[in-house]
């Protein structure tokens, strides 16, 4: 316990190494030795011999002891350590009584809405209720309720008054801060202080929960457990001896209109933060706000100050700013802690958790997972399961930033790469005792499927390194490229005994992957089964400079490449391209373009998906703000337009279906009104024809047909002429 008392006296030592993952000691209870199963009854932890559990995990997933499921790898993780974990999977939250069904745990409970946020769970785009749930037995929906975490949190301080509480996962990850939520279409507050629970850890988080856990162990309370890299927590007041950095050192907002000082105390009657700290009465040192750009400022002992939860609240160009300030100081190197006031008290979040090393992420991937669902759900089926069972997971992290994905948030820019010994070792794993097995491996990938071992040339330039994203504008000078390795691993793993083929079906990254040639002929050659999913998401550079994602000539340059070695390769196979509809950035006039490039290029889609603004993401603050947290924020700053109606939203989905009679009444007034009249008519220049088929496009707006699917996945089918031989092909369901 040496290391955890320096690391309290001394913050500064939070920049140095982490210690290995796997080298704590083990607490008393390694002597049960692993459960086949962790227990979601007390008759499991009976036939264990536990009389308690010091870790109960409540989530918002059924229980599947997978390493690709959140709720599996932290109660392995923790197993690992010595600790009895349990589980609460989908409890009745109606009630506090199920959250008693294990008894109290000796040192918290852990509460996770799942793999997803519990609103995107729930709730398509268009905040229509979903009918299923991919991560419940036999698909069946609302068996979660909305704002998981903060209902099951509820219920257990219901159930166990003084048992500390502390958050995981994506939801309590993505709303870590002041945050606009898309379904009340307000900023809400830090969803630690609404589930009013001791602590919240995020992004991938084995490294703080296996400290956290020790040092509770240990006897010390968890109110004192403030040096923690990748926690939050909050606090009365400021330590001393800590510089406080007004945001707007961090990122200058330019000119701002008079308005009132967003970093002044939430009373307007009170003194400012440093005013109260520098009382005669205070024992302590004063907290020092700057409000300049010092010198040799040391940054372990410095926090960023971001605009309060009621400024952000009333100010949409605040809120903007404050996002652009969080992803600034998200790279582990160099970020510093930051602080936001909610009312009187002050949310304090850490720097963000160091990457794991290759060793310790092999550790994580290769402890004693059944790698199926808890015997408890019998036969049933569940959808989320079934996707990934015979899956692959390489690596973690993405450098891509897009403005519209959470991964970046959650698991950060740094590559965490397995080793090849170990991603080899769980391939023949599944082959020797995975159910169901025929040979085929489903998966080689991850967040992206082609990141593995790419990384900065130096590690100090990555260190110091603040841009959002490693290839937008371009490909970033010091990031090493080569896929090769990566190539080198697909031929070991389908070279096994017992592999039949490898897929790959995560999103690869085309503009990565024109870099090494031979990286495509190999994909092409070997790992495609008819189709490849790709996702330029739009062709326009005016959408596209909003998402952060290449121009189409990239996906030019790849698709060239693709046909090239598919035809060497004498296969047929085709590129299935990915789009979004309404998102921030995106005009009419952008649609329409899409849609005359999607005809001229053969592509019909089956399923579109419209942008959703999930919790913490840029474009989430462009579409709430109508600023561009790409760039500075100031109030004269590159404005943004969003689609936000819903008859525009419903164009912009309609313009991307172009093909679907239903959608031609509303293109054809459209059409009119852009000027664009010659796009309407029956010849194969036409977009849309001037006929409309019976019974098609006269329902009222808002309305689906019967039988019609929701946009939960975007889909593409493929005609590339009318006279085309059909092709028969299989489709393999994608993570």
């Amino acid at each position: 316990m040496l290391y955890f008392r320096q690391l309290s006296q001394h913050p500064s030592l939070m920049t140095t190494p982490a210690p290995n993952l796997f080298g704590y000691r083990r607490h008393w209870a390694h002597k049960f030795g692993p459960a086949p199963f962790l227990p979601m009854s007390r008759a499991e932890m009976d036939e264990l011999g536990w009389d308690s559990c010091d870790i109960i995990i409540v989530t918002g997933d059924a229980y599947v002891d997978h390493p690709s499921f959140g709720m599996a790898v932290v109660g392995r993780v923790l197993e690992s350590q010595g600790f009895r974990v349990g589980i609460i999977a989908q409890p009745d939250w109606r009630s506090a009584e199920d959250f008693g069904r294990l008894g109290p745990p000796n040192l918290y409970f852990g509460i996770t809405a799942g793999n997803m946020d519990s609103m995107v769970n729930r709730y398509t785009a268009e905040r229509r209720l979903r009918s299923d749930d991919a991560y419940t037995p036999g698909g069946i929906g609302g068996q979660r309720p909305d704002r998981a975490t903060v209902v099951y949190a509820q219920r257990c301080r219901e159930t166990y008054k003084n048992v500390p509480i502390v958050l995981g996962g994506i939801e309590a990850s993505l709303r870590r801060i002041a945050h606009f939520d898309y379904w009340q279409e307000k900023i809400r507050r830090s969803i630690l202080i609404d589930a009013k629970a001791d602590m919240l850890l995020f992004g991938n988080a084995e490294r703080a929960i296996v400290e956290l856990s020790h040092r509770l162990a240990a006897g010390e309370p968890i109110e004192q457990i403030t040096d923690l890299r990748g926690t939050t927590f909050v606090r009365d007041k400021l330590p001393a001896h800590w510089t406080v950095i007004d945001s707007t050192h961090v990122d200058t907002p330019g000119p701002i209109e008079t308005h009132p000082d967003p970093y002044a105390a939430s009373d307007p009657g009170t003194k400012s933060d440093a005013a109260e700290q520098t009382k005669p009465a205070s024992p302590e040192p004063a907290v020092v706000t700057l409000h300049t750009r010092p010198k040799g400022l040391d940054r372990s002992h410095s926090v960023v100050r971001l605009p309060d939860f009621d400024t952000v609240r009333n100010d949409p160009v605040l809120y903007a700013h404050a996002s652009r300030v969080l992803h600034l100081e998200s790279n582990p190197g160099n970020a510093r802690a930051l602080v936001q006031r909610h009312g009187q008290r002050e949310l304090w979040i850490n720097p963000p958790p160091l990457p794991l090393r290759t060793p310790e992420l092999d550790g994580v991937f290769e402890l004693p997972y059944q790698r199926v669902p808890h015997p408890a759900y019998g036969d049933a089926r569940i959808p989320a399961y079934e996707m990934i069972r015979f899956s692959i997971n390489i690596m973690r992290g993405c450098f891509g930033g897009c403005s519209f994905c959470s991964i970046t948030e959650h698991e950060g820019r740094i590559i965490q790469n397995r080793s090849e010994q170990s991603i080899l070792r769980e391939i023949e794993n599944i082959r020797d005792h995975t159910p169901g097995f025929t040979g085929v491996v489903s998966d080689l990938g991850g967040p992206t499927a082609n990141m593995w071992r790419l990384h900065c040339k130096d590690p100090k330039i990555e260190a110091g390194c603040r841009r959002l994203s490693c290839v937008h504008p371009g490909i970033c000078g010091n990031l090493k490229t080569d896929q090769m390795p990566l190539v080198k691993l697909y031929r070991k793993a389908r070279a096994l005994p017992g592999i039949k083929r490898v897929f790959i079906a995560s999103g690869l990254r085309y503009d990565l992957a024109v870099e090494t040639p031979e990286y495509v002929r190999e994909l092409v050659t070997y790992h495609v089964g008819g189709y490849l999913k790709i996702a330029p998401e739009h062709t326009e550079p005016g959408p596209l400079s909003k998402m952060m994602k290449p121009g189409i000539g990239s996906y030019d340059r790849f698709k060239a490449m693709f046909e090239k070695y598919s035809k060497q390769a004498g296969k047929e196979q085709y590129l299935i391209p990915y789009f979004i509809a309404a998102h921030p950035g995106t005009t009419d006039r952008d649609m329409l373009e899409l849609a005359l490039w999607l005809k001229a290029n053969g592509f019909r889609a089956d399923q579109v998906q419209a942008f959703l603004p999930s919790p913490m993401a840029l474009a989430t603050a462009m579409w709430h703000s109508g600023r561009n947290p790409l760039k500075k924020i100031d109030r004269r700053s590159e404005t943004v337009f969003s689609a936000k109606g819903r008859r525009q939203r419903r164009l912009h989905k309609a313009f991307l279906r172009y093909h679907d009679p239903e959608n031609w009444p509303l293109l054809r007034e459209t059409l009119k009104t852009m000027g664009r009249a010659d796009l309407i008519g029956n010849g194969k220049r036409h977009l849309i024809p001037s006929y409309q088929p019976a019974g098609t496009g006269d329902r009222p707006e808002g309305t689906r047909r019967p039988g019609a699917k929701t946009e939960t996945r975007k889909h593409f089918r493929t005609q590339h002429s009318h006279d085309r031989p059909k092709v028969k092909s299989k489709r393999r369901k994608s993570r």
